[in-house]
C-alpha cells in the first residue's frame, strides 16, 4: 500500500482510507474482522462519527483497534456544530475506548455562518481538549468549496475532508485541493463513487430510487443487480479517476469484503489517467448520476447544471 505524508500532520498515511463501516444488520464481530482486513491490506487511516448508525461505527472501530492503535490514523467528527465540543469529544471517546484520537474535525460545515462560529470559537474548545491530550490534529468536512477556501486561508485546519470523484463542483478539484496542497493542509477526500450512485440503481447508500432521507444504508455485501435500470460506472473507473487527481487520502466506504476486494483490485491496477480519459469518465459520470436524485454534496445544484450535461466537472 503507497503511503504519503498527510500535509504537515507527519503522518504517513495509505492512499486509500477505511470510510464509515458500520451496519447493525451485520454482527459487531463481523465488521471488525472486516476492518481488520482492510489494515491488513495496508490501509492505516480510518473515519468515522457519532452519528453513523448512531454510534455503532464508533463501536466498531473502537473494538477492532484494541490491542492495535499503534500506526492508525483515527479520524472522529463533531456533528452538533451548535453545542459545546468538549462534550462532544469525551462522548466520542468514551464509545471508542480510547484516550485520544489522531483528529476532530467540524462535520458537514457547508455554510459560511456556521464556519465563522467555529473558528470564533469552536477551534478552540478543540485546543482545549488537544491540551488535555485528546487529540493531535483539528479540521473540517465540507460540501461547499466557499467555506473550504476561507478554512484553508484561515490556518485553522491541519486537515479538511472533501468531495473528489468523477462527479464533484469542479472547484473542489481546481481550488480546494491546490490551496491545501500550497498550505500545507492535508486532504481526505470522499464521494468517489456519488455515495454509491455512480455504481448502481440508488438515490445514495444503497437506497431506493426515491427522495433520500437522513442516514446511510450499506449495500449489504451484495453484488449490484445484473440488469440495472439506469447508466453506471465500475469501481476501477471512479476510483483511478480520483487516485489521478492525486488527494492524499482517497476515503472508500469498505464495509463488506467483495467492496474491499473490487476496490484493491482496482487499486492495484492504477495507473494515472490520461486528460482525454478522464473526461470520457466525467461524461459517463454525468449520464450515470442522472435520475438518480440531488448530489448534496455539490452546492447550487440545479436541473440544468446536474442533468442536462457534464460541464460540472468537465470544464
Amino acid at each position: 500500500m503507497k503511503r504519503r505524508l498527510l500535509g504537515k500532520t507527519g503522518f504517513e498515511a495509505s492512499v486509500l482510507g477505511i470510510g464509515d463501516l458500520a451496519d447493525r444488520s451485520v454482527p459487531l464481530e463481523k465488521c471488525v474482522a472486516t476492518l481488520h482486513r482492510a489494515m491488513d491490506y495496508g490501509l492505516n487511516l480510518i473515519d468515522t462519527s457519532p452519528m453513523y448508525e448512531n454510534g455503532y461505527s464508533e463501536q466498531i472501530v473502537g473494538a477492532a483497534l484494541k490491542g492495535q492503535r499503534d500506526g492508525m490514523f483515527v479520524i472522529d467528527k463533531i456533528d452538533h456544530l451548535d453545542r459545546p465540543v468538549a462534550l462532544q469529544v469525551d462522548a466520542s471517546l468514551a464509545t471508542l475506548g480510547l484516550d485520544a484520537v489522531d483528529l476532530f474535525v467540524f462535520h458537514e460545515v457547508s455554510k459560511l455562518a456556521d464556519w465563522k462560529q467555529i473558528a470564533e470559537t469552536g477551534m478552540a474548545g478543540l485546543d482545549q481538549c488537544r491540551a488535555a491530550g485528546k487529540l493531535r490534529f483539528r479540521g473540517i468536512s465540507s460540501h461547499h468549496p466557499d467555506v473550504l477556501h476561507a478554512a484553508l486561508e484561515s490556518g485553522l485546519c491541519d486537515v479538511v475532508m472533501f468531495p473528489a470523484g468523477p462527479f464533484v463542483d469542479r472547484r473542489y478539484v481546481d481550488e480546494t485541493l491546490p490551496l491545501a496542497r500550497r498550505k500545507g493542509v492535508g486532504t481526505v477526500c470522499f464521494k468517489t463513487f456519488g455515495a454509491g450512485k455512480l455504481l448502481g440503481d440508488t438515490t445514495g447508500y444503497n437506497q431506493p430510487l426515491q427522495e433520500r432521507p437522513r442516514g446511510k444504508f450499506s449495500s449489504g455485501g451484495k453484488e449490484p443487480a445484473d440488469t440495472p435500470q439506469l447508466p453506471r460506472l465500475g469501481v476501477a473507473e471512479c476510483l483511478h479517476y480520483t487516485l489521478t487527481l492525486d488527494p492524499d487520502v482517497t476515503l472508500l466506504g469498505l464495509s463488506f469484503p467483495n467492496e474491499q476486494d473490487a476496490a484493491f483490485r482496482a487499486f492495484e491496477d492504477f495507473q494515472p489517467l490520461k486528460p482525454e480519459r478522464m473526461q470520457e469518465i466525467e461524461q459517463q459520470a454525468a449520464k450515470a448520476i442522472a435520475g438518480k436524485g440531488r448530489c448534496w454534496w455539490n452546492p447550487g445544484e440545479s436541473k440544468e447544471r446536474f442533468h442536462l450535461g457534464i460541464r460540472i466537472v468537465g470544464q
